[in-house]
C-alpha cells in the first residue's frame, strides 16, 4: 500500500509539473542596495576610520588600506611594493611572524597583507571579543616593520620563481604586452619585472619606498561587523594616533594609448591561441559607466552574452571567452579575452568584431536586455552581502572618489538602461578600428589568418 501511495503521489507531481512547465513563475523585481549606516572619524594625523555595524554573528572584519601600491613604482621598481608587503609580513620590531600568527589564531583569525595597483591592505576577521586586540596587532605590523634582512633572499627567490612560472603562461604574456601597449608610460603598463631587477632590491630600497609612500594621511581603517563603537574609536586613536602623517594621497593619472595594431607573440606549434582584444575606455566616475557595464555584460561579460554564445556555443572555437572592464584611477580598459583553437584564430577575431558591429547597429530586444539587467542587479547585491563585500565597495568608492549614492542607486541605474543606450554605448566606446589585438600562438599559422582580417601594414612582425 505504501508503494502504491508513493507511486500515485509521484505520478501526480509529474503530471502537475508537465502541465505547468511552460509557465515558470515570474521573477521578482530586483531590490535596491541600501548601504548600512556608517560612521567616519578622522584623526588629527589624517587617518580615517570607517565603522559599519553589520550582521548578528559575533565577528568583525578589520581592513587597513594604505593608498599606495604598484602605481607608485618607477620603471626600475616593478614589484618592489609587493616585496615591501612580503617583508612586512615577517614581523614587527616587537613580535616575529610566528608570534603574530599565533596571536591572531588565538583570536579566531589570521593576518593578511595584500598589495595591488592602488592600495596595500592589512586585514583580518576575528571574534568580536578580540576587536581591539586585533587592531593593536595590525597597527604594530604597519607602523613598526622589522625589515629582517635575513629573510630577503628567500622572499626574492620566491618572487623570481613566481615570475618565471607566470611568464611561462600565455595569459601572462598576452596581458604583459597588451597593457604595455595601452599604458606605455605608466605603472599600469608595467606588469612584470625581470629577474635582475628583483635581484637588485635591497632592504634600503624597501625602507625608502615605505618612507616615501606610507603614512596616516594615506590610510583608511574599515571596521565592519559586531563591535563596540566606543572601544574601537579608542583603540584606533591609541594604536594609530601617534603615527606620522606621511605623504598626501597622490595617484599619477595615466594617459592611455589608443592604437589599432596587432602583435603576435610566437609560440611555435601551439594548438591554441590566446587572444586579448581591446582599447582604453571610461572609469566609474563617468556618467556612462553603468550603461557601459551593462553593455559589456550583454556583449561578452556574462555566460549568456552574445560573443560567448557565438564563438563558444555556436562555433565551438573556445570554451570560456569573456569581456571585461578593467577599472583604474581616472582610466579604464575594455577587452575581450579567449583561448581559441589555433586554426580558428582569425575566425574568432572576425566573429568578435561582427558581434560588436551588430550591437552598434541593432539594439537588443527588451527581453534579452531584461535578462542581463536582472543578472547584473542580482550579482551586485550578492557582492555586498558580507562584511568583506561592504569593505570592498567602500574602498572602491574611496578610490574613485564617488558618493555613497553611486552604490545605493546602482540597481536603479542598471534597471534604467534601455536597448537604445546599449547600442549607443557600443558605438561610443567599443570601436574595433581603435583596438589593440595581442595574440600568443603559432605565428606562422596565425599570421596567415590575421592578414585576412587586418591590413598587412598593421601587423607587427
Amino acid at each position: 500500500m505504501k508503494n502504491l501511495i508513493k507511486y500515485l503521489l509521484v505520478t501526480f507531481v509529474i503530471s502537475a509539473y508537465a502541465q505547468d512547465k511552460e509557465l515558470p513563475p515570474e521573477g521578482g523585481t530586483p531590490k535596491g542596495f541600501k548601504l548600512p549606516e556608517k560612521e567616519v572619524v578622522t584623526l588629527d594625523n589624517g587617518l580615517k576610520l570607517v565603522m559599519v555595524p553589520y550582521g548578528a554573528i559575533p565577528k568583525v572584519s578589520i581592513s587597513v588600506y594604505v593608498k599606495t601600491g604598484n602605481i607608485h613604482e618607477n620603471e626600475n621598481q616593478i614589484w618592489l611594493s609587493d616585496l615591501v608587503g612580503d617583508l612586512m609580513e615577517e614581523g614587527s620590531t616587537t613580535k616575529d611572524s610566528k608570534a603574530i600568527s599565533n596571536e591572531m589564531a588565538s583570536m579566531g583569525g589570521n593576518l593578511n597583507i595584500g598589495v595591488g595597483s592602488h592600495t596595500t591592505s592589512i586585514s583580518t576577521r576575528v571574534l568580536s571579543d578580540f576587536t581591539t586586540n586585533a587592531i593593536n596587532v595590525l597597527a604594530d605590523v604597519l607602523e613598526n616593520p622589522k625589515w629582517p634582512e635575513s629573510e630577503l633572499d628567500r622572499l626574492k627567490n620566491d618572487m623570481k620563481r613566481n615570475l618565471n612560472i607566470a611568464l611561462s603562461r600565455p595569459s601572462a604574456q598576452v596581458n604583459r604586452d597588451f597593457y604595455a601597449s595601452i599604458y606605455p608610460d605608466h605603472p599600469y603598463g608595467r606588469l612584470y619585472p625581470t629577474d635582475s631587477m628583483i635581484s637588485s632590491y635591497t632592504v634600503n630600497d624597501i625602507k625608502t619606498f615605505y618612507d616615501a609612500n606610507y603614512g596616516a594621511k594615506r590610510t583608511v581603517v574599515y571596521v565592519v561587523g559586531k563591535f563596540d563603537k566606543n572601544a574601537v574609536q579608542e583603540a584606533i586613536k591609541s594604536a594609530f594616533g601617534a603615527w606620522r602623517e606621511g605623504p598626501e594621497v597622490s595617484y599619477p593619472v595615466a594617459t592611455p594609448s589608443t592604437e589599432h595594431k596587432v602583435e603576435i607573440i610566437d609560440r611555435p606549434g601551439a594548438p591554441q591561441s590566446t587572444i586579448l582584444y581591446g582599447l582604453p575606455t571610461i572609469d566609474p566616475s563617468n556618467p556612462d559607466y553603468v550603461a557601459l557595464d551593462v553593455t559589456n555584460s550583454i556583449l561578452g561579460g556574462s555566460f549568456g552574452s552574445r560573443i560567448t554564445s557565438n564563438i563558444r556555443e555556436d562555433k565551438g572555437y573556445t570554451y570560456s571567452p569573456s569581456s571585461n572592464i578593467d577599472t583604474n584611477y581616472k582610466s579604464g580598459v575594455w577587452y575581450e579575452s579567449a583561448d581559441v583553437t589555433s586554426e580558428f584564430t582569425g575566425a574568432s577575431v572576425n566573429e568578435i568584431k561582427k558581434e560588436i558591429v551588430r550591437l552598434q547597429n541593432e539594439a537588443p530586444t527588451k527581453e534579452e536586455l531584461d535578462g542581463i539587467k536582472n543578472y547584473e542587479a542580482g550579482i551586485y547585491v550578492l557582492q555586498n552581502s558580507s562584511p568583506g563585500g561592504i569593505i570592498g565597495q567602500l574602498n572602491f568608492l574611496d578610490l574613485h572618489e564617488l558618493p555613497d549614492s553611486w552604490l545605493e542607486n546602482r540597481v536603479q541605474n542598471i534597471m534604467a538602461v534601455t536597448p537604445e543606450q546599449v547600442s549607443e554605448m557600443t558605438k561610443k566606446y567599443i570601436k574595433p578600428e581603435d583596438m589593440t589585438l595581442i595574440i600568443v600562438g603559432d605565428k606562422e599559422s596565425v599570421s596567415k589568418q590575421i592578414q585576412e582580417t587586418i591590413k598587412n601594414e598593421d601587423l607587427k612582425q
